[in-house]
C-alpha cells in the first residue's frame, strides 16, 4: 500500500481539505486545480463591496501546502476521466499542452458548483455572480463605478439608474451583498461626493420564494428581512427575474405583472449548477446526474461500481443507502467534513457512512446585525454577529490573513470606512 498515488481535483474547501487531511500518510499526493489560489468564498461579497482586498481572503494553494512533502500541485483544468484505466485527462496547462494524464490509486473529485442563470446564461454579462474572485472583482469595479456614473449625471432619470442596485436570491450570500451595498452607499460613501447624496441609492432584493433566508427558521428570516430595511433595502418576495439587460432588469411580481426596473448594476447569488466534472464522472459510469448537473454518490462518498473513486461537496447528492438521499446544505462546512471523512477512509481509518455535523447556520446583514441558529439556539443582532466573525476568522486560510481581515475588520466597525475601493482598470 506505500506509495499509493492520490490525485485530487479541485482546491476548494473539500478538495483542499482532503489534500490536507493526506499530508503525513504514506501516499503521493497530487492536488490539479485551473486556479493556483483557494478562495474563502462565503467572504467574496467583501471585496465587491471593498471591504476587503483578494489576497485577504485568497491564497496560493502551493503557499498552503508547501510543508507536505508528498504533496505536489498542477495548475491544469480537468476535462475527462477512464476510470477503468485510472486516468486523469488534463487541459489549459501552463506549458501549453493540452491531453496530458495523470495516474492514480485513489481519486478525489470535489469540482464544487457555479451559480446557475436558469438556462439564460446570456444575462450573466449583465448580472456577475459572487462564487468568484474574478466575479467579485468586476462587481466591485461596476458598483464603485455606478456611484461615480451617478456623480457626473444630470439627468435625473439616469443617475436613479445608476444608483439602483438590483441583488437576485436571498439567500445568505444575496442577503450579505444587499446589507454591505446598503452600509457601502449609508456610511461609507455619502461624505466622499459633492453632486449626488450616496444614501439616496435604491438597493432591491429580488427572491423567488415566500421569505428571505428561506433554509432559517422563520422568526429569524423576518428579523433579517427587518434589519436589511433599516438599511435601506427594499426586499421583493415572490418575485422573480425574466429579464437582465444592461440598463434594466425585468420583474414578474407576485400578481402576475411583469415590469422593468431601471437599474445599470444587477449582481447574481440565486440558484447553482454542478461543476461539469459531476457530468464527466457520470458519463464515464453510463450514469445520470439530476437536474441541477449533481452526481449520486454511496452512502461513504465512492462512486457505485468504483469504490477508488471519491467525490464530494456541492457537485454530489450522497445516498443514504435505503434508495433516498441525505439533505444535505451547500455549504463549506459539509465539503470540508466530506473532505476530512475521504482522507480517513483512504488513510484507512474510516468506516460506516458519512454523517453531516451540523453545527448551525449564519448569515450577516451589516454592522452588529447578523442571524444565527447554533445547535439549535437562534440568536440574532449583536451576539450572531459576533460568533459570524468568530467563525469566518477561524477558517480563514493562514495565521496572516486571519490577522489582516480582523483589523480591517476592526478598523472599518470604528471608522465606516472600507478601504479597499480602487476601480480596476478596463480593456482598451
Amino acid at each position: 500500500m506505500a506509495g499509493r498515488r492520490v490525485v485530487v481535483v479541485g482546491g476548494g474547501f473539500g478538495g483542499l481539505t482532503a489534500a490536507k487531511g493526506l499530508g503525513r500518510a504514506d501516499v503521493e499526493v497530487t492536488l490539479v486545480d485551473r486556479q493556483n489560489f483557494h478562495l474563502f468564498q462565503p467572504l467574496a461579497y467583501q471585496v465587491a463591496t471593498g471591504g476587503l482586498s483578494p489576497p485577504e481572503i485568497a491564497a496560493p494553494l502551493r503557499r498552503i501546502l508547501r510543508r507536505q512533502q508528498n504533496t505536489r500541485v498542477v495548475l491544469a483544468e480537468v476535462s475527462s476521466f477512464d476510470l477503468e484505466r485510472h486516468h486523469v485527462f488534463l487541459d489549459r496547462m501552463p506549458n501549453g499542452k493540452e491531453g496530458a494524464s495523470l495516474e492514480y490509486d485513489e481519486l478525489v473529485v470535489a469540482g464544487g458548483s457555479a451559480y446557475s442563470y436558469f438556462g439564460h446564461d446570456e444575462w450573466a454579462e449583465h448580472a456577475p455572480e459572487l462564487k468568484s474572485l474574478s466575479g467579485a472583482l468586476e462587481l466591485r469595479t461596476r458598483i464603485l463605478r455606478a456611484f461615480e456614473a451617478a456623480e457626473v449625471e444630470t439627468d435625473k432619470a439616469a443617475r436613479r439608474a445608476w444608483l439602483t442596485f438590483v441583488v437576485v436570491g436571498a439567500g445568505p450570500t444575496g442577503v450579505e451583498m444587499a446589507g454591505q451595498i446598503g452600509e457601502l452607499a449609508r456610511d461609507a460613501l455619502h461624505r466622499d461626493f459633492r453632486n449626488v447624496d450616496t444614501r439616496s441609492a435604491r438597493v432591491l432584493l429580488v427572491e423567488a420564494g415566500p421569505r428571505v433566508l428561506g433554509a432559517f427558521p422563520e422568526p429569524l428570516s423576518h428579523r433579517a428581512a427587518r434589519a436589511l430595511e433599516r438599511l435601506g433595502v427594499t426586499v421583493l418576495v415572490e418575485t422573480t427575474v425574466v429579464g437582465v439587460a444592461a440598463e434594466e432588469v425585468s420583474l414578474r411580481r407576485p400578481d402576475g405583472s411583469t415590469g422593468g426596473v431601471p437599474a445599470r448594476t444587477a449582481i447574481w447569488a440565486a440558484g447553482v449548477n454542478a461543476s461539469p466534472l459531476a457530468a464527466a464522472l457520470a458519463a464515464a459510469v453510463g450514469r445520470d446526474v439530476d437536474r441541477v448537473g449533481r452526481l449520486t454518490v454511496e452512502p461513504d462518498l465512492t462512486l457505485a461500481g468504483h469504490p477508488e473513486v471519491h467525490a464530494i461537496g456541492d457537485m454530489v447528492v450522497v445516498s443514504d443507502g435505503a434508495g433516498g438521499t441525505l439533505r444535505l446544505p451547500g455549504v463549506a462546512p459539509v465539503a470540508m467534513q466530506q473532505g476530512r471523512y475521504v482522507a480517513r477512509a483512504i488513510r484507512g481509518r474510516s468506516s460506516g457512512p458519512f454523517r453531516y455535523r451540523d453545527k448551525g447556520d449564519l448569515a450577516t446583514i451589516g454592522r452588529s446585525r447578523a442571524v444565527a441558529v447554533v445547535k439549535g439556539v437562534r440568536l440574532s443582532g449583536f451576539p450572531a454577529w459576533v460568533i459570524w466573525l468568530a467563525v469566518h476568522i477561524t477558517y480563514l486560510i493562514g495565521f496572516e490573513n486571519r490577522l489582516i481581515v480582523l483589523t480591517r475588520w476592526a478598523f472599518s466597525y470604528i471608522t465606516r470606512n472600507r478601504g479597499a475601493r480602487l476601480i480596476g482598470q478596463e480593456e482598451p
